[in-house]
């Protein structure tokens, strides 16, 4: 079970983290991501910020359940964004964008899970 949870919280975080790049640099898919939804620029930062936060608190044992739920809130909300206004394929991807988020968000949901004893402090 261990080494399920490391697993799970490194594919979470490092797909989070690659992102970051292209959200920091303004890269093109990203700008025009975050400008079909009309939140660019300040929406495609504030979710970068984000998903630093998150990441780091996957990566460190005593939050990675706080960082799951992060997790699974942000990439809801990804998901959500694409089934509703950006469409699974986005200029060309092949569904990429869309699969990665799903990929985050079960990730982070089984990290919530089996950090659960963490949560409920708060």
């Amino acid at each position: 079970m261990r080494a399920f949870d490391w697993i799970v919280r490194l594919l979470a975080a490092g797909i989070l983290l690659q992102t970051l790049y292209f959200k920091f640099t303004g890269a093109p898919e990203s700008v025009f991501i975050f400008s079909t939804l009309g939140v660019e620029p300040w929406g495609r930062i504030a979710s970068g910020v984000m998903e630093l936060v998150a990441s780091g608190l996957l990566l460190y044992t005593g939050t990675a359940g706080l960082g799951g739920v992060l997790a699974v809130g942000l990439m809801a909300g990804a998901v959500l964004s694409h089934l509703a206004k950006l469409g699974i394929e986005i200029q060309g991807d092949g569904g990429l964008l869309f699969g990665l988020a799903w990929v985050v968000l079960l990730c982070g949901a089984a990290t919530a899970w089996l950090h659960r004893h963490e949560l409920r402090v708060l």
